[in-house]
């Protein structure tokens, strides 16, 4: 894994695809979820859960030594956290 890891840029563009589309991804199929069961209809937590897959991609890169991912991650974190804070409040 770590020399497919090596071959990844070190780029804060790159993290920050990789740190919206993972949430994005986690996010749909949380609202699969949530629309098609009547028990968590009301469960948002799955969307915090969601964006807080990022903090351990975050972790995963900074220790293999990819600052640069890592702060893209972190930026894409806060953009979502700031999207779900609108959707609660709206």
């Amino acid at each position: 894994m770590n020399s497919s890891l090596a071959k990844i840029k070190n780029s804060v563009w790159i993290g920050l695809g990789i740190g919206l589309l993972s949430p994005a991804i986690l996010c749909a199929f949380a609202w699969f979820i949530i629309n098609h069961v009547a028990y968590l209809s009301k469960a948002d937590l799955l969307y915090i859960g969601a964006i807080a897959f990022n903090a351990y991609l975050m972790q995963y890169f900074f220790k293999y030594n990819k600052e640069n991912i890592g702060r893209g991650i972190l930026a894409a974190t806060f953009v979502c956290a700031f999207i779900f804070f609108a959707y609660k409040v709206a």
